[in-house]
């Protein structure tokens, strides 16, 4: 898609186009790139949770800061800019949830959660009341036009894709969503915000999960979950006791650091959490592979799928082979890293099928040893 193509009919002058803006660079060049095809522009941002202000950190999404970021952008290029408060279903749908799969053992994806709730859900409600033909965001992704609609693609720039985190997109959100981003390297969008002559330009990308200060996760479901501090066993995969922990939620699957054992003969990790028991059970690297995990609450775009297909489990990790039948991600050599909570996005070459969501895991025991 051309720079400034929003894949909208002619003439662009009789279109209005909403922008969710987070008050960064990406957002800021999206708005920039509207207003400049001569439709109407609006940016709208949504105040979701403000530990910006709190804690006076730069680069936490939607905090007083960026909100203010927002704006200065908006003025810059003479569009009009709203703001809505929705930290009260931030709260529920995302933080909430985010503690609750922590302290169930299960290790989640806020941002998913985010986009599937107040960012397209709610932003896709105030865009149509607002009458805009479109809603652009930021993301590193592409929608292009097939034979049978608007599909999903992975972003050009691989270092800079987000189809992970929007595996859970609907047809109905994608046929009214615009990605202007997806076919460009971050590189030059800087370079369009310099151009746009934006303060943001150089602002540093976000980090960590905007709601959770400094990456302390656990410090986070404490506070909102008094009773996540309980101890408990750290075991081997036989049950054997190899120390004590102070809480499940310092844990996900996979972790290395922490465990604080010695005196064994290999490395141990951290091989599934147990909050029934609050034991932690360990064991080493081989024990982590992974040859199927079983997904709910699939989503497809663009209808169903049968076949080989790749799978994503994490979001920096490429897509691996593997096979679908409706409800297990069969993987075609073992997997490491996979973990209920997490999500899985199935894509066919650079089109997103859909995905789901991480349920259980089966042991590649017996992958291994053939």
């Amino acid at each position: 898609m051309p720079i400034g193509d929003f894949q909208l009919p002619a003439p662009p002058q009789a279109r209005r186009i909403v922008v969710a803006m987070s008050g960064g660079v990406d957002s800021s060049v999206v708005a920039a790139l509207a207003a400049q095809t001569g439709a109407e522009t609006i940016g709208v941002t949504l105040q979701l949770y403000d530990h910006g202000e709190a804690t006076g950190r730069a680069g936490s999404c939607c905090a007083g800061r960026d909100i203010r970021d927002a704006r200065a952008v908006c003025d810059r290029l003479g569009i009009a800019h709203y703001v809505f408060d929705h930290e009260s279903s931030f709260r529920t749908q995302v933080i909430d949830d985010f503690a609750d799969e922590y302290l169930a053992g299960r290790t989640p994806i806020p941002c998913v959660q985010c986009n599937m709730g107040p960012k397209f859900t709610d932003l896709f409600r105030l865009a149509r009341d607002l009458g805009a033909d479109c809603l652009a965001t930021g993301h590193y992704v592409r929608r292009v036009e097939g034979p049978a609609g608007a599909e999903l693609h992975r972003a050009i720039d691989p270092a800079r894709d987000q189809s992970y985190f929007l595996f859970a997109t609907t047809q109905e959100q994608l046929d009214y969503l615009r990605f202007p981003l997806g076919g460009l390297p971050k590189a030059e969008v800087r370079a369009l915000a310099e151009a746009f002559g934006l303060t943001v330009a150089a602002k540093p990308d976000s980090q960590d999960i905007c709601f959770v200060p400094d990456g302390d996760y656990a410090s986070l479901v404490r506070k909102l979950r008094p009773d996540a501090v309980d101890g408990g066993e750290i075991v081997d995969l036989a049950g054997r006791v190899l120390g004590r922990h102070a809480g499940i939620i310092h844990y996900t699957v996979g972790q290395r650091r922490g465990l604080e054992i010695g005196g064994q003969a290999e490395p141990l990790y951290v091989v599934r959490l147990e909050p029934h028991t609050k034991r932690v059970v360990v064991g080493p690297k081989a024990a982590l592979a992974v040859a199927s995990a079983r997904i709910e609450r699939v989503n497809w775009i663009g209808g169903a799928h049968t076949g080989p297909l790749t799978v994503k489990v994490r979001s920096l990790a490429r897509p691996v082979p593997a096979r679908f039948d409706g409800a297990t991600v069969a993987f075609e050599a073992p997997e490491y890293g996979v973990a209920p909570g997490q999500a899985a996005a199935l894509y066919d070459g650079d089109r997103v099928l859909g995905g789901g969501w991480i349920t259980a895991t089966e042991p590649a025991a017996a992958m291994l040893a053939a």
